[in-house]
């Protein structure tokens, strides 16, 4: 029997690998026999999730101090990686930030730290992985977490720079993967919606946002841990091989209206 989903001596690159949805990922992937790298900013979360990681499912992992916004630190983690593992077959670009405040209030610095961090960011992590690893192996899958607010605007909470730099996700996915598809490598965005984590829970669990959601998603709640799992899989799978530059909203159909 084929199991099209095993993903054992793949080795995976998360980035924004401390907390919430990327550590979800990290765990999913894992469970499939993928070796994990945690990259994040936090050395004692990275190292404490990759211990965690191998107890658990008893795959290879390791943590990596990282700041996306940095060419240096973004070189040099993916160096580190090299020269563990040798490969770098799947890149989750996870790290992110979000301002909130009314679009005629947010700062230049504001707006400016937003692309630097979830656009530049995600396109530094892809240029450095690609050209160091993917390329040269002729192979790869490039997993972009973007947002449903890449792809919509919306009422609940004004967040015009993370409008911007998630909608710049969705379509720089797109140029990469028109770039690099001859090269063996896909490259495909997730969106989510409104998901649960240890920063949204308090808010997702309003009864503010609880009629806001009976009334917006068409499946009248949140995601929950786990929902966004089989997407992350599929997509970094060998079963994905002629899917490139899609667009995934995992959302409960909130953009579908």
């Amino acid at each position: 029997m084929k199991d099209y989903f095993d993903l054992s001596g793949r080795v995976a690159v998360v980035t924004g690998c401390s907390t919430g949805l990327g550590v979800q990922m990290a765990r999913a992937l894992a469970n499939q026999g993928c070796s994990i790298v945690c990259l994040a900013r936090r050395r004692e979360k990275v190292e404490e999730n990759a211990a965690m990681l191998e107890q658990t499912y008893g795959v290879q992992a390791m943590g990596v101090v990282c700041d996306v916004t940095n060419t240096e630190s973004v070189d040099a983690a993916v160096e580190a990686v090299l020269a563990r593992f040798g490969r770098i077959d799947i890149l989750i670009n996870n790290a992110g930030t979000g301002a909130v405040a009314p679009a005629e209030e947010i700062t230049d610095e504001q707006f400016a730290g937003e692309l630097n961090v979830d656009l530049f960011g995600t396109f530094k992590m892809a240029r450095a992985v690609a050209g160091k690893a993917m390329i040269p192996a002729g192979y790869g899958r490039i997993i972009n977490i973007a947002s449903m607010y890449g792809l919509v605007g919306n009422k609940i909470a004004p967040a015009s720079p993370y409008h911007a730099a998630k909608g710049g996700v969705v379509n720089l996915t797109r140029a990469l993967a028109a770039e690099w598809g001859d090269k063996g490598i896909c490259v495909n965005a997730i969106c989510p919606g409104y998901f649960e984590t240890p920063l949204t829970k308090e808010t997702l669990d309003s009864e503010f946002f609880q009629n806001y959601a009976r009334t917006m998603i068409p499946m009248a709640r949140y995601g929950r841990e786990g929902e966004l799992d089989s997407a992350a899989i599929f997509l970094s799978s060998p079963a994905s091989t002629y899917v490139n530059g899609v667009i995934l909203p995992v959302d409960g159909g909130y953009t579908c209206m």
